[in-house]
């Protein structure tokens, strides 16, 4: 069996990846964020290991996250794994290249983004390039009367959602979608195939499948972007959309579980330490949304700033006391 260093086999802390966004702001400051007041930062990418993204997504090329310091500083996630091996990986099922299989943001939206699909199963399918994009949004914030877009009203079939898109700028199909208040505290699972948008005033941790595959249903009549409209009526799923799992006010609680990953979430009280059990042997997605976190396993400590967020190999999830230094929200997240 390969014998991993301690110093190797470690919790390592990711530095973000801020995208400018035409609807982002600036309330990522308060998470440690480099943002300038009056900032479009919609997105900060705090893990990520995708070799090719979208203009329109990542900004074309690769996005890999890097180490922010210790030992491995400097070293992509993908590096890391690689140095972890079998002991650091467990079970999880790796991408192409051994690629790490969640993408995990913050995103704030100053304005509506876009109304959008990803790709549904059988568009993928028949689509080489095109791929699934399954994600869950944690409502960290929302201002007064704020909303999120989520599926479609029951009994909208494709063929009225179809001629709203096509009659005049296609706004007719907003009022074909569900506008759900926003809540802070309440998790959206959405599975590739839900027609979506966040809502203006809205600030989210976000899990998602590893892709950028985008295509814009509507866009709020904002100029110069590319709408899909064929690709978007193939992807659509007319469904009921899932209901929201709420932030229990104690322990622990699983806020989005699905075939790809699994997202937990709790108010943890200062100097005290997380309840949730983590024992299955794959990587652990720690987010320090509401308070710094600290991480203490056998072979040292950590301490996670709040709005950072770090990755536990594997082979020390089960014995890595997660405990909150301030006290607030802490997120979980688990690949499959």
């Amino acid at each position: 069996m390969t014998v991993v260093s301690s110093d190797v086999l470690a919790p390592v802390i990711l530095t973000p990846i801020l995208m400018h966004k035409v609807w982002g702001g600036d309330r990522l400051r308060r998470f440690g964020k480099d943002v300038a007041p009056g900032a479009t930062i919609g997105e900060s990418w705090e893990v990520a290991d995708m070799q090719a993204t979208s203009a329109s997504g990542g900004g074309g090329g690769a996005a890999q996250s890097v180490v922010a310091g210790g030992p491995m500083s400097g070293q992509t996630l993908r590096h890391v794994m690689k140095q972890w091996g079998n002991v650091g990986v467990g079970r999880m099922r790796v991408g192409v290249d051994g690629a790490f299989p969640m993408l995990v943001k913050f995103l704030d939206a100053r304005e509506h983004l876009s109304v959008q699909v990803h790709p549904s199963a059988a568009y993928a399918a028949a689509h080489p390039g095109a791929h699934l994009k399954t994600e869950c949004w944690m409502i960290l914030d929302a201002e007064p009367g704020s909303v999120i877009f989520k599926g479609v009203k029951p009994g909208v079939t494709r063929e009225r959602f179809e001629a709203a898109l096509r009659q005049g700028d296609g706004a007719g199909v907003v009022e074909l979608m569900q506008a759900i208040p926003a809540v802070a505290g309440e998790c959206h699972t959405l599975p590739s195939g839900t027609v979506h948008a966040l809502g203006a005033g809205v600030l989210v941790a976000e899990v998602q499948t590893p892709s950028d595959t985008t295509f814009r249903v509507y866009d709020w009549g904002r100029k110069g972007r590319e709408l899909h409209i064929q690709q978007s009526m193939e992807c659509i799923e007319f469904a009921p959309s899932q209901g929201a799992r709420v932030l229990p006010k104690l322990g622990a609680g699983v806020l989005s579980d699905t075939e790809y990953f699994r997202m937990e979430g709790e108010r943890v009280s200062a100097g005290v330490a997380w309840s949730g059990r983590c024992d299955e042997p794959l990587p652990r997605v720690v987010m320090a949304v509401g308070t710094g976190v600290e991480l203490k396993w056998d072979g040292g400590t950590v301490r996670v700033p709040r709005g950072a967020t770090a990755v536990i190999p594997a082979a020390l999830v089960a014995t890595t006391k997660v405990s909150a230094v301030e006290g607030g929200i802490v997120l979980s997240a688990q690949p499959k």
